[in-house]
């Protein structure tokens, strides 16, 4: 199986000249200027798309946190910075005292 593929794309103009403008700041090649931008807006899309099931109450933080491919406290941090509520309720707190009394008394 192959570990990388090759893509293809049209771009315009102006987005081929800010390529170049990074390219030369980072001496860097097209290929690995590409990757590296791509990489990171994927990461981005992920924490906001993650983060936005956590805040319409479809994921726990932990599994957003999973899915997106970091940290829980990355993910926390990243909520806490958008402004997302806590998916943290009274039967939630009650729920982890018991588990936290059960663990304690054995």
């Amino acid at each position: 199986m192959k570990k990388e593929q090759m893509v293809g794309t049209r771009l315009p103009l102006e987005l081929v000249r800010e390529l170049e403008l990074i390219e030369n700041v980072e001496q860097s090649d097209r290929s690995t200027t590409v990757r590296r931008l791509l990489s990171k807006a994927i990461r981005q899309w992920k924490l906001e798309h993650y983060v936005r099931l956590y805040g319409d109450g479809k994921l726990t933080l932990a599994r957003a946190a999973r899915d997106a491919g970091v940290s829980l406290w990355e993910m926390m941090d990243y909520a806490r910075a958008r402004k997302v509520p806590v998916q943290y309720d009274l039967e939630d707190l009650k729920r982890d005292l018991e588990t936290i009394q059960r663990s304690v008394g054995e």
